[in-house]
């Protein structure tokens, strides 16, 4: 049995251990990594009949149209019921898309959520990510052959997903930059460089005037000296409520196929916060909705009782945090252990009361 106990031991000493900080903070990062891809779309039915969605979940489906083949994207619904058991590619959020599960690019796959849908959708735009590759180096990510940490960050006009390091400047610390426009698109639209000077994150800020004499922000902007570079920008929040919106530049933004750049709701972070309130609104209280199905005794009894398990259980955390120390698995079942010796104590003495 002495044995027993010291491998035992010895086995608890090896065991990794966390803080509960540390586990409340995971849960919490997880939670909202899931709100920023899933909680702005429906996970139960198919999005094609919504049309062009303004922006969504998508993935792609390497069993069904593997390299080589036309590129497709299904929606978070279909991933789920069509392509469970297949190889998928993640692909994050992305605008103006609509669903091509089962249709002409699916050779032998029909959907199960909405089987009639047409051939192709002429609206929807395909790119290297839709076969798992992304970034000017077209690699995989995570890419099994790259030993460099390397964080991997999206342009909000292509939409690819690029190594910090590909970039041409390197990235601001995370959280102090909203967006970034890669390379390729800043030379394609070059006018964001009249703004760059005023609203980029890497260039000095100056003021940047919300009326304009000529009517035009943008022209106002060229007449001044600005430099163009052959690298990335990166943009602060609400960067895009500077965008001057005469008519002649919504013009140019419509030939350059960016119109999307005057709309705050295109915005990756106004889909999260839209997921995270759609999850918020859904979220049920377990507590609450025990108490409505009991009379008002067991209700106060209830009450009493979880009271008691909160106040106990935030004292005896406490100590742990006091002292520095983590949380072990015999330290939770322990506290249970004795919570509910007390509550049995209580209960013989018929001793009812809140704390």
């Amino acid at each position: 049995m002495a044995g027993a106990e010291g491998a035992a031991g010895r086995q608890s000493e090896l065991e990794p251990v966390v803080s509960l900080v540390d586990v409340l903070e995971e849960d919490e990062e997880l939670e909202n990594e899931a709100c920023a891809v899933l909680g702005g779309s429906d996970s139960e039915k198919c999005s094609y009949s919504q049309g062009s969605v303004k922006r969504q979940a998508l993935y792609a489906c390497s069993t069904c149209t593997p390299e080589g083949e036309e590129p497709a994207g299904i929606c978070l619904a279909c991933s789920y019921e069509c392509h469970g058991s297949h190889k998928l590619f993640e692909l994050y959020t992305k605008r103006n898309f609509r669903c091509d599960c089962g249709n002409s690019k699916f050779k032998n796959l029909e959907c199960k959520l909405l089987p009639d849908k047409a051939k192709v959708n002429s609206g929807n735009k395909y790119n290297d990510n839709f076969f798992g590759l992304y970034c000017i180096c077209k690699r995989p990510y995570p890419d099994p052959e790259d030993e460099i940490p390397d964080e991997m960050i999206q342009c909000v006009v292509c939409e690819d997903w690029f190594h910090g390091r590909h970039l041409g400047a390197i990235p601001p610390e995370s959280g102090d930059f909203q967006e970034m426009v890669c390379q390729a698109c800043m030379k394609r639209c070059s006018f964001l460089w009249a703004y760059a000077a005023q609203l980029a994150t890497v260039f000095k800020n100056e003021s940047l005037n919300a009326e304009s004499k000529s009517g035009c922000k943008l022209q106002e902007l060229k007449a001044k000296q600005f430099i163009k570079k052959d690298t990335a920008t990166y943009w602060p929040l609400n960067w895009r409520s500077k965008l001057c919106t005469c008519q002649d530049c919504m013009k140019m933004y419509g030939d350059l196929d960016v119109l999307f750049l005057t709309d705050e709701y295109d915005t990756v972070l106004a889909y999260e916060n839209k997921g995270k309130i759609a999850q918020a609104t859904d979220r049920s209280d377990p507590l609450m909705d025990t108490l409505s199905s009991m009379n008002r005794v067991q209700q106060v009894e209830l009450i009493c009782e979880y009271n008691d398990l909160k106040t106990e259980l935030k004292d005896y955390l406490k100590r742990f945090a006091d002292e520095g120390t983590v949380v072990k698995r015999e330290d939770i079942q322990q506290f249970f252990e004795e919570f509910q010796s007390k509550k049995r104590r209580r209960v013989d003495g018929m001793q009812y009361y809140c704390s």
